[in-house]
């Protein structure tokens, strides 16, 4: 579960680690239903035989395919939000990496950093985090995103 702070105590917060999600395995059926998703065929994320003769020696998941799963671990607890937040939307990125591939049978999970709130408007508030998708097992991660959420209390 994401980290619900009060208006009054989320400045407290900023620079602070807010949560670790769940790990997530990354299976070929994940990786095949988001090719066909996306229309992304492309065999590096789905012929094992062909991708094993890559430099990555086997499938690997789509960079979008990690990305999308953030707002999953902001939910499931690599994230913060508003108490009274009635809606919260994706506000788009000040920056995003992809540092290392995730190869296809690997788990990940989101670890996410407060950077900033800013009221914008009467009760609403952009919020900034740093969230770093880790691969089970590697030192170096997935992406690293500063991930732009904005929130309407209510």
């Amino acid at each position: 579960m994401a980290l619900h702070l009060t208006l009054d105590n989320f400045q407290d917060h900023i620079g602070a680690d807010v949560g670790v999600s769940p790990w997530v395995e990354i299976s070929q059926d994940r990786v095949n239903a988001f090719a066909d998703i996306t229309v992304d065929h492309q065999f590096i994320h789905l012929d094992p035989e062909q991708a094993a003769q890559t430099p990555f020696g086997g499938t690997i998941a789509h960079g979008f395919l990690i990305l999308s799963l953030l707002t999953h671990f902001a939910e499931s607890g690599a994230g913060t939000s508003i108490e009274g937040t009635v809606i919260r939307i994706n506000y788009g990125f000040d920056r995003l990496r992809f540092l290392s591939p995730v190869h296809v049978g690997h788990r990940v999970r989101g670890r996410a950093r407060l950077l900033s709130v800013a009221e914008t408007k009467p009760n609403q508030f952009r919020i900034k985090q740093e969230v770093i998708v880790e691969i089970e097992g590697e030192d170096k991660p997935s992406l690293i995103a500063e991930w732009l959420t904005m929130a309407v209390v209510g």
